[in-house]
């Protein structure tokens, strides 16, 4: 029956069926693996063989990605140096006479914890057992403090060095260089929204985050400098160090990635918090994530070729030239189709399976396939946050049995919000994300 389909049809069948079992909750690198022999069987006959060892090949052997596991063990060796007791202390005292103090100390540590490790599960579980129950603890809106740990703790695969950026860097061609300064300010923005937000209802409404008892007792200055200075300033400075010399080209990626592995290990160490157990858990759930990544791509690039070879890539280009959009119309069909994309998916399937379907049509509408990676990472944060799939309310739910779902997601609804304004204030002022590229490589 199949030989009866024209070679487009069947390239739209492959794609409908590969979200089917997908749904069905398949692995999905094993299940594009699969979708990519069979129809390219089907296709192009034992020449597929071939095609699969390319690929793998070409996934093992490529440059960009060698960045993704030695960032993997940086995270997971940071969060395994007990830091973050101490950071979230630290910035509470520093914040303490802001409105809405220990939740914009939690949304900071979140955002730093987060762009060191990069993480998401990882720090709002955390945070979930640090900081939550100390809002909850000073009389903070429930909701308040749901929101604030699930939004903060998906900032990490926005802010550079980020993940996320790397796989669409390599999915797209784009440099891994010109993606990392072109997300800075606009990640940074993102978290000024969220801070900004917290600070605005704790003042409207300041029932809603009481002022904390330690805001009215004396604390020293130097007592402050000093804690910060032992705890912020050292993972500030790794962030900083591994940023900067990726940023003004010091070190390719994976260098930087390398320098910020073994800053991990001298953090943890100098925290005290170095074990040979701790470092073994970290080596095996690096290993456990890359290879994750590194299949995934496998599946990926060889699904992709084999839909382009059924025609599956020129029906779509055909649809969306018979919709005769403009490039702003073409830009929120693409958005809109990834935000849906991000209730049943993760990120990693979004950038390596979907996005690359978009990429073609970039140059008919005269999109910088830069800012519209940017644009993607914003948009990537709704898919932690979107209910009734908000895997970042999952994760908290998981730590905070007390806390019903429907608290949580109502929590996230503002900060949710808040991404939509990111995302229009970035498409009105492109030059939030793009000027520091131009900059500094023109």
């Amino acid at each position: 029956m199949m030989m009866g389909l024209s070679n487009p049809e069947v390239g739209i069948l492959m794609l409908g069926l590969l979200i089917f079992l997908i749904l069905l909750g398949f692995p999905i690198a094993f299940t594009l693996i699969a979708m990519a022999f069979g129809f390219g069987y089907y296709a192009m006959g034992p020449a597929i063989f071939n095609l699969l060892v390319q690929r793998t090949y070409g996934v093992m052997s490529n440059q960009v990605l060698i960045a993704v596991p030695l960032f993997l063990f940086m995270g997971y060796m940071v969060e395994r140096a007990n830091i973050l007791d101490k950071l979230f202390s630290s910035l509470q005292l520093a914040t303490r006479n802001v409105p809405g103090s220990l939740a914009v100390a939690s949304l900071i540590t979140c955002a730093l914890f987060a762009t060191a490790t990069g993480i998401v599960g990882a720090v709002v579980t955390l945070m979930g057992l640090l900081a939550l129950p100390a809002m909850l603890k000073a009389g903070y809106d429930r909701k308040l403090s749901a929101g604030v740990i699930c939004a903060g703790g998906c900032l990490g695969i926005l802010i550079p060095p980020s993940i996320m950026l790397i796989l669409y860097a390599a999915t797209s061609g784009v440099s891994v260089v010109r993606l990392y300064a072109a997300a800075l300010f606009p990640g940074l923005m993102l978290a000024g929204l969220y801070v900004l937000l917290i600070m605005v209802r704790a003042w409207l409404n300041p029932s809603l985050a009481p002022k904390p008892a330690i805001a009215s007792q004396y604390v020293s200055r130097g007592r402050i400098m000093f804690d910060l200075a032992t705890s912020f300033l050292p993972l500030a400075f790794l962030i900083l160090a591994v940023l900067g010399a990726i940023l003004f080209g010091l070190a390719t990626p994976h260098e930087a990635a390398a320098m910020g592995a073994a800053g991990a290990i001298l953090l943890a160490i100098g925290y005290r918090a170095m074990t040979t157990e701790r470092l073994k858990e970290s080596v095996f759930l690096t290993a456990k994530s890359s290879a994750m990544v590194c299949w995934l791509f496998v599946g990926s690039w060889a699904f992709s070729s084999v839909f382009s070879l059924l025609g599956g890539h020129s029906v779509i280009e055909s649809w969306i030239d018979a919709l005769n959009l403009t490039p702003l119309q073409f830009l929120i069909l693409a958005q809109v189709i990834i935000f849906l994309l991000g209730w049943p998916l993760e990120w990693t399937e979004i950038i390596v399976i979907f996005v690359p379907i978009f990429l073609p049509l970039l140059p008919a509408f005269g999109i910088d396939p830069l800012f519209f990676g940017v644009l993607i990472a914003l948009n990537i944060q709704t898919s932690f946050l979107t209910p009734p799939m908000a895997m970042s309310a999952f994760y908290l739910k998981g730590v905070a049995r007390d806390m019903d779902l429907m608290t949580i997601f109502y929590g996230i609804l503002p900060f949710l919000a808040m991404v939509f304004v990111a995302m229009v204030l970035f498409y009105m002022f492109p030059a939030i994300g793009l000027w520091l590229p131009n900059y500094l490589y023109g």
